[in-house]
């Protein structure tokens, strides 16, 4: 989508501008290629016939402000096209004069520039009136990266410089730090370091295997969701993994989706065979094996099931983009009259679960058709007409502000995903909710009616916890791997402080088991200080302290990750109570909340 055109975008844009004329100062035979604005400040790329290092970022930062206190004013100006070549390439911008040349071709006539001071460069703005209305303290230059000119391998390396531009130093601070806590806590490195999950070249890209202590938080997270459901009239089905063609040819993956599937499995004397990249075409057989009455409406139907998606070897990104998906997912069966309610239901749903979570905001996309690309669509008009209109109205029912993404439906109805932010400020879609009007009629879905006619139903598709793989690595972010105890893989440490104690604490340790609480004793040689400190770094969200006195009077010495530097000492089974209410409750009870 086309950035907004307001002032930060404004002071983004010409610090480009400024940026390059700073390094053309430096590096005069250098040439230019695209130097946009983009959600954190700009960046040019350039083809320069010296190098140029991270050493170089004063010297261009401090020419850069020269150019800002100049004030400089910023004029456009036109040029045909004819006039434009010409005039780029006596500069010898040959990328330029390559760009120019395909907006010709494209049908424009005339060229945008702009100028300030000494430089001239080819551009359709806008940028602010002169460079003196940029705060001169809100930009740093950040890093050196290579980019293929126009995104091709098949072309020249180029040098891309970028610099980060807030409207405030006090902005640039905050973004600084965030990102500085965003490294410390991003799911690959804590992935590695708790031991959470690992990518096996043997087994595949993007085919992640759950370790003992990832598969805790993994299957917590699933528990919670199956009781929210049965408490919601969810009922739980499982279906396999692979399919015939015949039945997604039926449902509409293919040809539709067919770019994002495994390619078939192909067996003599029998039909091609795919991995299910979703699970929706199953549930309708499901639905259809016998007839339904409206006394069965509307017929909620769940289930955590692994899909398999091809993306692209380049979108892989440890948890967050995979082909191995386990997904919260159900399809709500349900008649014309039930669709409003059963909306709110899954949506109130998906935000009483981030509210769970203490995730910050939540955004809405609502996301229509594009009628005019029928290979992508489903092609019924009607019906995207009167879906479309049904969750437009759910959402202004509900009285939620939205972003629209015009074309982004799903090929069989509108869709609302929903996207969350950490405490780290990051966004990811977490969950979304799709009105489906096409498979119903594709599989032949009915039931009979009050009336005793036949009747369609619509199809609610809804996975408000999206998926494990994506919904746990936005979840190892935003608690930097400190989970609530119901969710910790270790819930409690056990920390004797001398070998005396271990006997007790072993005991101890016997009893939490029982109570199906995840316990670890620390019978190490280590000091007492060590162990302390190793269970903390562990982000184990309650350690017992066990010494001589609390053996003598069957106590435990109880200090919380959540708040290090208390502790208190009271009886084992008043601890076990606490610790009962905090698991079955979901407290969250370990959350840090980080300010930065």
């Amino acid at each position: 989508m086309e950035p907004i055109k307001d002032n930060l975008y404004k002071i983004r844009h010409s610090l480009a501008h400024v940026m390059a004329q700073a390094i053309l100062e430096i590096r005069p035979n250098a040439k230019l290629a695209f130097g946009p604005a983009i959600d954190n400040g700009c960046y040019y790329d350039f083809d320069f016939d010296q190098a140029i290092s991270s050493e170089d970022f004063q010297d261009i930062e401090k020419r850069m402000r020269k150019i800002i206190n100049q004030k400089q004013v910023f004029e456009a100006s036109k040029k045909t096209l004819a006039e434009a070549v010409n005039y780029l390439d006596h500069l010898n911008e040959n990328y330029k004069v390559e760009y120019c040349q395909e907006l010709g071709a494209r049908g424009e006539t005339e060229i945008g520039f702009y100028t300030n001071g000494s430089f001239t460069d080819m551009c359709a703005g806008p940028h602010v009136e002169h460079t003196g209305q940029i705060p001169h303290d809100c930009f740093a230059i950040d890093t050196i990266a290579g980019a293929y000119w126009r995104g091709s391998e098949k072309n020249k390396q180029l040098t891309r410089i970028y610099c980060l531009v807030f409207n405030t130093k006090a902005e640039l601070k905050d973004y600084l730090a965030k990102r500085e806590l965003a490294k410390q806590r991003d799911h690959r490195k804590l992935g590695k370091e708790m031991e959470y999950f690992m990518i096996s070249d043997q087994v595949g890209q993007g085919l992640p295997l759950w370790l003992p202590n990832g598969n805790v938080i993994k299957e917590s997270l699933e528990v919670f969701a199956k009781e929210t459901e049965a408490r919601n009239g969810y009922k739980r089905v499982t279906t396999p993994v692979i399919a015939k063609e015949e039945l997604f040819y039926t449902s509409g993956h293919l040809p539709y989706y067919a770019s994002d599937m495994y390619p078939p499995m192909e067996l003599e004397g029998e039909s091609k065979y795919y991995l299910k990249p979703m699970n929706c075409p199953m549930h309708h057989q499901i639905y259809s094996h016998r007839p339904r009455s409206y006394r069965e409406l509307p017929l909620r139907l769940a289930e955590y099931a692994p899909v398999y998606r091809y993306e692209s070897s380049g979108s892989l990104s440890g948890l967050l983009r995979v082909r191995s998906i386990c997904q919260n997912d159900a399809h709500i069966y349900c008649a014309v009259d039930q669709l409003k309610a059963e909306l709110i239901k899954t949506f109130q749903m998906t935000i009483d679960y981030y509210k769970k979570f203490r995730f910050d905001q939540i955004t809405f996309r609502y996301s229509t058709h594009n009628p005019e690309k029928k290979e992508k669509f489903v092609d019924n008009p009607e019906m995207w007409a009167f879906t479309e209109k049904v969750v437009k109205e759910v959402i202004d029912d509900l009285g939620v502000d939205y972003i629209l993404g015009e074309g982004e439906a799903a090929f069989y109805g509108p869709k609302i995903d929903f996207q969350a932010k950490s405490v780290l400020g990051r966004e990811e879609s977490i969950g979304t909710t799709q009105l489906d009007f096409a498979q119903p009629i594709n599989f032949d879905l009915t039931y009979t009616g009050e009336d005793g006619a036949e009747h369609r139903p619509f199809i609610v598709h809804r996975a408000p916890l999206g998926s494990h793989e994506r919904v746990v690595a936005f979840l190892i972010e935003h608690f930097g791997g400190a989970f609530p105890t119901w969710m910790s893989p270790v819930q409690v440490k056990i920390v004797p402080v001398n070998a005396s104690c271990a006997e007790y604490a072993a005991k101890l340790a016997e009893e939490l088991q029982q109570e199906m609480v995840r316990v670890d004793v620390d019978y190490s040689d280590n000091s007492f200080n060590k162990k302390v400190r190793e269970a903390i770094m562990s982000k184990t969200p309650n350690i017992l302290i066990i010494g001589n006195k609390e053996v003598e009077e069957n106590q435990v010495t109880w200090k919380k990750y959540v708040s290090q530097k208390e502790q208190e000492t009271i009886s084992f089974p008043e601890f076990q109570q606490r610790l009962q209410a905090a698991i079955t409750g979901r407290l969250m009870d370990n959350f840090v909340d980080v300010k930065v």
